[in-house]
């Protein structure tokens, strides 16, 4: 994630969780929630960009445990101030390129809405520095959002290498443009399937899910 986008979330920290609200989109959350805690179910997890730990909640209910990352040291203070029933969580800033070597290696891994933030060009290297981190076999998900007309923000640029941009406006009336692809399964199989064995691609409405087993 380039400076632009880590200073975007940072000053977007306080009204993150706003995104969730849409009332077109509560039919598939609760879907994708329980999609998660169905696959997450007693695993020990490592997640990247965690955020304010919106999902973190969700999955800790079913979870052996998680150590929730992310670069962004103001989404890391909401998620460190939330409750976590079980007090299964432990949140640590880190930068998936640059995982530190002590953070261990997990039995899954979970990537909720980073996925589309990354370059093109860039998302090699992204899977093989999280897929460093994950046991050999080891089930990792990555969630993220379906371009629907209409509810998602329109994309107003779409640079010479692929990558395709929106205009983000804060509450303050900041505006950031910022990288958002909407990959189709093609694209997402055919980065996935040379690291991967079984991938399975689950399209919601609004969201998107990539299951795989690392080899």
């Amino acid at each position: 994630m380039n400076n632009d986008q880590v200073t975007y979330y940072s000053q977007r920290a306080e009204e993150y969780e706003k995104i969730y609200e849409k009332p077109e989109r509560q039919q598939d959350i609760p879907k994708v929630i329980d999609y998660l805690q169905k696959h997450f179910n007693n695993k020990a997890i490592i997640e990247i960009a965690c955020g304010t730990g919106y999902w973190t909640q969700h999955i800790s209910k079913t979870a052996k445990n998680i150590i929730a990352t992310d670069i962004n040291e103001t989404v890391i203070d909401i998620a460190k101030s939330k409750m976590y029933e079980r007090e299964n969580v432990k949140i640590q800033l880190a930068d998936v390129f640059n995982l530190p070597d002590e953070i261990g290696t997990y039995e899954a891994g979970f990537g909720g809405f980073i996925w589309s933030h990354i370059p093109k060009q860039n998302l090699i290297l992204f899977l093989q520095n999280f897929l460093s981190v994950i046991k050999s076999g080891g089930l990792v998900i990555f969630v993220d959002n379906n371009y629907v007309e209409g509810s998602s923000t329109p994309i107003y640029k779409t640079a010479v290498d692929g990558n395709t941009y929106q205009k983000r406006i804060l509450m303050d009336g900041s505006e950031y443009s910022i990288i958002k692809n909407f990959p189709t399964d093609e694209e997402l199989l055919s980065l996935i399937k040379p690291v991967c064995t079984e991938v399975e691609i689950t399209r919601f409405e609004y969201y998107w899910a990539v299951k795989f087993f690392k080899k």
